[in-house]
């Protein structure tokens, strides 16, 4: 037959066609694997950049809500009219609730996160009822990698200071060069409705024969309930829409409060309150602090990212009602900056120190200033506005980045009066870098920027 077979002649491929074909054949899937390769990084980068927006949005709405209540009392905060002061910020008559309570240390141990003891630089412990001091309304601290000024808020380092983490590059430390705030507000779902005269439902008070006040707590109502006034909290707070004032009672946890004798006068229920509440200022005023602790990023690898910390009254949830949540990942700096508006309506920014190291020259008078008090710190219930600085990064390395994908802009590195520009991560002028906090480099990195309008500053 001789090659044919039933008629039909057969002939194989020969080898250099084979090598042809399997050469072609690769070059077509090293195409397909370098378009999937390809693909597949930019899919990365864009679920890591999705992910970074969604954080960053949700972290800058939940700061701008706590930030613009700062300050705010029950009804309104502030009245007469407006006077520009000695250095110009034009202030009108402040509102301020009158403390009554004569142990001074009563008012610290009801507030949480406090860095302002009585004495030098602030007020020394007040011997007669005095208007609630300003600083009390806001305070912030500007960070670097090494310290914290006014002062540094942990009290890992400083006596004085509240106990959030010290800086450090270890998950639980706090995240190194970002920025604290704290700020205060009254609950305004909280407190018990003081009843009008005659009327069968809700709180009362009494005045009593001894010159002490009672204040009988409407027990059928559950909100909020009796036994939310605990012992342990020493002050409550009585206030209307036109003035307030805190004294020192007894009897937490019972339907009857009663004012002791541990007031430099007793309080006084005046005639036609307007709207009365009893506030327990413990719980009622919310003390809301943020900052920035580090946490393990979850990849397996060891890496580690910044999380945003929201602490309510302390973190302390069996007494305060407090509590303390991550509001977002990711979160690497965090920066403020503090807008007084002056005489001519144009608004000057401060840091936190220069606010902080403002005294009775720089503001209003308060209707009872403290003894012996130039009353520091007196504009941060005048702080109108304030800038927040966020820079998120993507949480998990993507090797595949340019440095053009890996450079980025942050407003508090750039100097004053130029605009930011896009650097690298370890630019020499960025104030602090993600390898001195211990975050790794290849990730994106987007900047937040927020201006919140304070609603209750005195304009």
């Amino acid at each position: 037959m001789n090659g044919h077979f039933g008629g039909i002649r057969q002939r194989g491929l020969s080898l250099i066609e084979l090598m042809i074909a399997m050469v072609l054949g690769l070059l077509v899937s090293a195409g397909v694997i370098s378009v999937f390769t390809s693909v597949s990084k930019s899919d990365q980068a864009q679920t890591q950049l999705a992910r970074l927006q969604e954080e960053g949005r949700f972290a800058i709405t939940q700061i701008k809500n706590d930030l613009a209540m700062s300050g705010g009392q029950y009804c309104t905060n502030t009245g007469g009219n407006a006077q520009p002061s000695t250095a110009t910020p034009y202030l009108d008559g402040l509102r301020a609730p009158t403390v009554y309570a004569s142990d001074a240390s009563a008012l610290i141990k009801a507030l949480s996160d406090v860095t302002t003891p009585w004495g030098s630089p602030y007020p020394p412990a007040p011997t007669e009822p005095y208007s609630l001091p300003s600083f009390f309304a806001m305070r912030g601290y500007d960070c670097t990698t090494n310290d914290c000024t006014p002062m540094d808020p942990s009290n890992k380092r400083n006596p004085r200071g509240f106990s959030i983490p010290a800086m450090g590059t270890t998950v639980g430390n706090r995240v190194l060069g970002a920025s604290v705030i704290t700020v205060r507000y009254l609950n305004p779902s909280g407190g018990w409705t003081i009843a009008p005269d005659g009327s069968a439902a809700g709180s009362t008070l009494v005045n009593n024969i001894d010159g002490t006040l009672t204040v009988r707590l409407d027990s059928k109502s559950s909100k909020p309930a009796v036994a939310d006034f605990q012992p342990g909290d020493p002050l409550a707070m009585l206030a209307d829409c036109s003035n307030a004032q805190i004294f020192e009672v007894s009897g937490q946890g019972s339907p009857q409060l009663t004012s002791t004798g541990n007031n430099f006068v007793q309080p006084a229920v005046l005639q036609n309150l307007v709207a009365p509440k009893l506030f327990d200022v413990s719980r009622d005023f919310q003390t809301v602090t943020y900052y920035l602790q580090v946490v393990d990023n979850g990849d397996g690898m060891g890496h580690t990212t910044g999380a945003l910390k929201r602490r309510v009254n302390g973190g302390n949830t069996a007494v305060r009602g407090g509590s303390a949540e991550e509001i977002a990942r990711g979160v690497e700096r965090l920066d403020f900056k503090y807008g007084v508006q002056l005489a001519s309506g144009r608004v000057r920014y401060y840091t936190a120190s220069q606010v902080d190291n403002s005294t009775r020259a720089d503001c209003p008078p308060v209707p009872m200033p403290i003894q012996g008090s130039d009353d520091h710190g007196c504009l941060w219930r005048s702080v109108s506005l304030i800038e927040i600085d966020l820079l998120l990064d993507g949480q998990q390395p993507l090797y595949s980045l340019t440095p053009d994908e890996l450079a980025y802009t942050y407003t508090a590195d750039s100097p004053p009066n130029r605009s930011p520009v896009p650097e690298s991560p370890t630019a020499g002028d960025r104030k602090v870098t993600p390898v001195q906090q211990g975050f790794p480099l290849p990730m994106l990195r987007r900047e937040f920027t927020a201006v919140v309008a304070v609603r209750n500053f005195n304009p």
